[in-house]
């Protein structure tokens, strides 16, 4: 996915009241809104490098939308509204393997009253559910991590995509990694436990997990390589 326009780098000053940070672009201090709700847990250092992109809408009371922080020398894609675009980017250009040759890709699909899932896909009669997790989260050089905090809203995915196995679905899941440079990922228990065991209860029950690590510059942000999922 190629970004619109060119992206405007600064200086993280600080964020705040979860869609807001303040941004310093040369002599200027601007404020940006933040298209990330999550924790960002280890991105938010003060005098980060990152990446904005500028819109001229009237309606939008922001000029400037955060797209990426650079942190401990890696880019970390931080818009959560980029991913399932980059997926999806992913899928229609056969990009992730296990997910090629797809008849028809649908998004935001829903699975009962109270639950849809990302994308739909439909090959030769069989009808597989994916749901994208994004990830930017990494404690070390080389391992990217999920969660980044607690998630309710995770485990019922899980527990839903079991679900949707037994009613004759293919279910995945895919971690989007918007992080540079990663070899790994794994399931971070120390932050979520009962996420951990959601996932082991999913595997188990024969939902396909998938971590993808995105290539990522000022211009644009696609699925590169696959990373080796660790279960400890």
């Amino acid at each position: 996915m190629e970004f619109t326009k060119s992206l405007i780098k600064g200086k993280l000053i600080k964020r705040y009241k979860r869609f807001f940070t303040d941004v310093k672009l040369g002599k200027e201090i601007v404020t940006a809104h933040c298209p990330n709700t999550g924790s960002m847990k280890g991105l938010l250092d003060v005098g980060n490098e990152v990446y904005l992109l500028p819109n001229n809408d009237p309606k939008r009371k922001l000029k400037y939308g955060l797209e990426i922080i650079k942190s401990r020398k890696n880019l970390v894609g931080v818009n959560t509204h980029m991913a399932n675009r980059i997926v999806e980017h992913g899928l229609s250009n056969g990009l992730i393997k296990e997910l090629k040759n797809n008849g028809s890709i649908k998004p935001e699909v829903f699975f009962n009253e109270e639950t849809r899932f990302d994308f739909l896909l439909e090959n030769k009669g069989q009808k597989t559910f994916v749901e994208v997790k994004n990830v930017t989260l990494f404690r070390n050089k080389d391992t990217a991590e999920f969660p980044d905090a607690p998630t309710t809203r995770g485990i019922k995915h899980l527990l839903t995509l079991i679900n949707a196995i037994k009613k004759s679905y293919k279910a995945y899941l895919i971690f989007l990694v918007q992080i540079q440079n990663m070899k790994y990922f794994k399931i971070a228990k120390d932050i979520d436990e009962e996420y951990y065991n959601a996932y082991l209860k999913a595997k188990k029950a024969g939902v396909n997990f998938l971590a993808y690590r995105c290539d990522i510059s000022s211009k644009k942000i696609f699925i590169d390589k696959k990373l080796k999922i660790l279960d400890e």
